[in-house]
């Protein structure tokens, strides 16, 4: 069993920055990959950004590219979002969450932590 829990959510302007952590514990050498999922009211929960934990490749949506970077610290399980540029419409629940091996999620991820909130004011 993989517990992930997020931190690091909380008020902000338009133009500011923030920096969400999540960390992993339990049974995490089962873990192939991480990521970051948003989702504001009325909408669907969407992946913003994701790292293979083997080889470290990273995937970012159009609307984060260049301005949100995903990073991981190998041996303690933790990613980190780093949140620059915040608008408006980035307001939103984010969620940490992991692939393990033995997932049969149809989107590949099967572990969520429960979300932290970030609010952003213009």
């Amino acid at each position: 069993q993989v517990q992930l829990g997020e931190s690091g959510g909380g008020l902000a302007q338009s133009g500011d920055s923030l920096r969400l952590s999540c960390a992993a514990s339990g049974r995490t050498s089962s873990i192939v990959a991480m990521a970051w999922f948003r989702q504001a009211p009325g909408n669907q929960r969407e992946l913003i950004a994701s790292i293979r934990w083997s080889g470290g490749s990273k995937y970012y949506a159009d609307s984060v590219k260049g301005r949100f970077t995903i990073s991981r610290e190998l041996r303690v399980y933790k990613i980190y979002l780093q949140m620059n540029s915040l608008r408006p419409e980035d307001t939103a629940l984010y969620y940490c969450a992991a692939q393990s091996l033995y997932s049969t999620s149809n989107i590949g991820y099967d572990l969520w932590g429960r979300g932290t909130q970030v609010t952003v004011s213009s």
